[in-house]
């Protein structure tokens, strides 16, 4: 077949045959109104033809039609039957200078058949190519070509991170691929197999999950001995930190966010100690501090005393230039219009906060303070570094001054129960065996000088009485909250016992209300032991919550390590059907229960949904029985306090 050349107007006698094949120029070819395609095709779609044009040319020539006037003469244009994709790549083309518009196209005339007919033909009788051979064909490009991802997408119009994702998909284990083709497995399992191109590890995933493969469940055994980009660990290091040190990510390109795993765990851990210990020396340095450590985990604070910031002694002069500078700049703030401060204003603000700072803290530990105390670094929940300040070791506690009153002697003559005491006191017991009675007179006395002493250490009677039952619950919100208040307070009273009643009775009503509310607060202790029953308390507990409104959704969440992994899966399935409903808990119910328990904390995010023991109990939920009798709780255990 000789290709003829339309470069003008043919005549009825010169017009192309049936099935010739002719060169037309580009601005000479129009869409077909005859089209069976009324959707116009996508960007992208336009974009990877004129990509493909671009490389290796127009492959399969347009199938055209004779544009006719309306005396059935030939315009010399000609109608785009099949191929309006390819004529839409050809003019991107031109727009873009990078051919003409008057390129010549390489087309086949049709003259027999009718327009429509060959056009729905055409979009109706060919298959889709299986993504699985796409995958492979570019893995085949790259291997045998050398292609890279930048030029692969380049000749087929699509991004080189979509070719990339193609790439790693390609390279599945041949057992995966096999199972895609078959329908054994979807894309998106495929994809969660691919965040690693381990073929090994995909196998033995694989065979592992058996028929039960959900996507969760697959991406976590990929990963699992890896470290999310999420991690605590990896937003206090910063992933440029751990990439610099030489560490390897696994990027996930199947996801919007480009997440990943980072695989060097050791060196994760060891660039985590090293920051965190360069932080508390740095501390130590800078503060004037005994000593100075570093932890990755929350320690226990009730092995340590502590010592408080306290106010910094100022000479008349400083105080007053002080009170000066601050009433100027509060009087600079209040004048600001609704168009703000002027620059000027800007500046003298930004001079006095500079001659403010100069002056240093109005709080600051003193110098026999720091000599004997020490700061600890750790790192928070949140992946930020968190200060301990003021611990003291046992060792450092100053010793106790001597008592003032004498030895308690061998015998006690005036006993109450009129027995003498000492010498004749059973094995077993105290050096100065004493009366029944004297003995819980004295040890009451002791326990309430005990509560004192707890009591002077807010940060110690918190972590002893929490930290042990919920590990974590003393860095959690409501954790951090309440330490703050305590420090806050601790710092504005006096280290000497002696000298704090002269200080309370000094503060402002206001003032001395939010003390014993710090007090009362810390002194709460609503815990549900097994062990310890106490009904009547637990009730009082609740009727305080329900009194001050307490809501937990605001300071805990359900999640897996939380709540779901520590429960029956019945126990799962009733949360996520009062949070997301029946339906999302029977999608969920067949799953084993480590993927139920991930599957239930993504379900209840955000909906606010607590246990029954974290509930706030109504007014008019009162226990059974009679007024001023102490009942067991109910059933169900619906204490806002209780921590089981």
């Amino acid at each position: 077949m000789t290709a003829q050349s339309t470069q003008t107007a043919p005549t009825e006698a010169t017009a192309p045959q049936h099935g010739a094949e002719v060169i037309v120029p580009l601005n000479r070819l129009k869409a077909s109104q005859k089209n069976a395609r009324k959707t116009p095709h996508s960007p992208a779609t336009i974009e990877a033809f004129a990509a493909s044009i671009k490389a290796k040319g127009v492959l399969q020539p347009p199938v055209v039609e004779i544009e006719r006037d309306g005396e059935g003469v030939p315009t010399g244009n000609y109608l785009v039957t099949i191929g309006e994709g390819r004529r839409q790549g050809l003019r991107l083309l031109a727009k873009r200078k990078a051919i003409k518009r008057t390129h010549p196209v390489r087309c086949i005339v049709d003259a027999e058949n009718d327009a429509h007919e060959i056009s729905l033909d055409e979009n109706m009788t060919r298959e889709a190519m299986h993504p699985a051979d796409q995958f492979e064909a570019f893995q085949r490009l790259a291997v045998e070509k050398g292609y890279g991802p930048e030029e692969i997408g380049a000749r087929f119009g699509v991004s080189a991170h979509v070719v990339r994702q193609r790439l790693r998909l390609g390279a599945a284990a041949p057992e995966l691929m096999a199972a895609y083709r078959d329908g054994a497995l979807a894309l998106d399992q495929l994809m969660a197999f691919c965040v690693s191109a381990d073929q090994d590890r995909q196998r033995h995933v694989f065979e592992q999950l058996g028929e039960y493969r959900p996507i969760h469940a697959i991406r976590r055994a990929m990963t699992e001995a890896k470290v999310a980009v999420g991690d605590r660990r990896v937003r206090f290091v910063g992933v440029e930190a751990y990439v610099e040190a030489g560490g390897g990510i696994l990027r996930d390109l199947f996801t919007e966010d480009g997440g990943g795993w980072l695989e060097d765990v050791v060196l994760l851990d060891r660039l985590v100690a090293d920051k965190l210990t360069g932080l508390a020396d740095e501390a130590r340095e800078r503060e004037g501090w005994k000593w100075a450590e570093a932890g990755l985990e929350y320690p226990d604070l009730s092995a340590f005393g502590r010592v408080y910031p306290v106010a910094v002694e100022r000479s008349e002069a400083d105080a007053a230039e002080i009170a000066a500078l601050s009433e100027e700049y509060d009087g600079i703030v209040s004048e600001a219009g609704d168009d703000g401060l002027s620059p000027e204003a800007d500046a003298r603000l930004e001079e006095i906060d500079k001659a403010l700072q100069a002056f240093g803290p109005d709080f600051a530990y003193a110098p026999k303070a720091r000599a004997r105390a020490g700061v600890m670094v750790m790192l928070g929940h949140d992946g930020l570094a968190r200060f301990e300040r003021g611990l003291v070791r046992a060792e450092d506690v100053p010793a106790d001054p001597p008592s003032p009153w004498p030895e308690e002697g061998a015998a006690d003559d005036d006993a109450e129960d009129g027995t003498q005491a000492g010498a004749d006191a059973p094995e077993g017991e105290t050096p100065s065996a004493l009366s029944d009675r004297l003995l819980i007179d004295l040890t009451a006395h002791k326990t309430m000088g005990l509560r004192d002493a707890v009591q002077a250490d807010v940060n110690a009677a918190l972590a002893t009485g929490l930290e042990r039952l919920a590990p974590g619950v003393d860095d959690g919100p409501a954790g951090r909250r309440v330490r703050d208040r305590c420090e806050a307070w601790g710092a504005r009273l006096p280290e000497r016992p002696e000298d704090l009643w002269g200080v309370v009775a000094g503060l402002a009503p206001s003032d001395q209300l939010d003390l014993m509310a710090c007090c009362a607060g810390v002194g709460l202790y609503a815990v549900r032991d097994p062990h310890d029953r106490r009904p009547g308390a637990l009730a009082q507990a609740e009727t305080l919550a329900t009194a001050v409104g307490l809501d937990m959704a605001g300071t805990w969440t359900a999640t897996a390590a939380s709540y779901f992994s520590r429960v029956a899966k019945p126990k799962v399935l009733e949360a996520v059907t009062e949070a997301a409903g029946a339906q999302e808990a029977a999608r969920i119910a067949g799953f084993k229960k480590a993927d139920m328990a991930e599957a239930a904390e993504r379900l209840v995010e955000g909906k606010g949904w607590l246990p029954v023991p974290l509930r706030t109990v109504s007014d008019a939920a009162e226990p059974d029985g009679e007024a001023g009798e102490e009942s067991p709780p109910p059933d169900g255990d619906a204490y806002s306090f209780a921590a089981e």
